[in-house]
């Protein structure tokens, strides 16, 4: 490949390369890793047995090697990432009360008419647990991965908090606040004892919101509490 695509034609060849070039990757290693994501969609769903060992090649191949600043799509993708999440068993899973209990918490701890647990897989977002989306999600409790706030902190691995995100430079565009979903967000990564984020326990308004210390605090031990229940009471939340 020369940074083209054979059957891209002139003007979505240099989208692929201006969009390569906002990732930091060459068009040859944003292609590779968009390609790699895809087949493990397409493995787990078809053959969830076989995706360990499609991962396993994945990691050996250096397709999703990091680097000091990796992109979204790297850690997201990311197959060590994708094994602790897949590992859970959560994806897919019906709701359960303990779960709920703690989004109803944050909801009324932080007065946010929104509050999800969320599992950020490779090509989509899904709640395991969720308090005011109602049917505003699908039947099978997901959503794309491009309209994920959530897939931010996970790729960070930290706290994501915006006050309004309509103002800010980087969040502006998504499509969730173009729509009016979302204006304000904050959201705390679940992370396992390997420092692998599998999703996020956030809340969301409809308006600005003025997040403080305290409501990070309150977010951050309600996401320890589903962090313990997840991965073994032993597990302390990471910050």
């Amino acid at each position: 490949m020369t940074g083209s695509l054979k059957r891209f034609d002139e003007w979505l060849n240099r989208e692929l390369e201006q969009c390569a070039r906002d990732a930091g990757e060459d068009v040859n290693t944003y292609v590779a890793r968009a390609v790699a994501s895809k087949m493990v969609a397409d493995r787990r769903l078809a053959d969830g047995h076989a995706v360990a060992d499609l991962m396993d090649h994945l990691s050996a191949s250096g397709v999703f090697a990091g680097t000091d600043m990796p992109s979204v799509s790297t850690v997201i993708a990311d197959p060590d990432r994708l094994r602790a999440l897949y590992a859970t068993g959560l994806l897919d899973s019906p709701p359960e009360e303990l779960y709920d209990r703690i989004t109803r918490a944050a909801s009324q701890a932080l007065n946010a008419p929104f509050s999800c647990m969320t599992l950020v897989d490779v090509d989509r977002q899904f709640f395991k647990s969720e308090v005011g989306l109602g049917c505003d999600i699908t039947g099978e409790r997901q959503t794309p991965l491009e309209r994920s706030m959530c897939q931010y902190a996970v790729a960070n691995g930290q706290s994501l908090i915006l006050e309004d995100a309509r103002v800010d430079p980087v969040f502006k565009n998504h499509p969730a606040v173009e729509d009016g979903t979302l204006v304000s967000y904050l959201g705390i990564p679940l992370t396992d004892l390997e420092g692998h984020a599998i999703g996020t326990l956030c809340v969301f308004d409809i308006k600005p919101r003025l997040w403080g210390t305290g409501h990070v605090q309150i977010l951050s031990d309600l996401a320890g509490m589903a962090a313990e229940r997840i991965f073994g009471s032993d597990r302390a939340q990471a910050r």
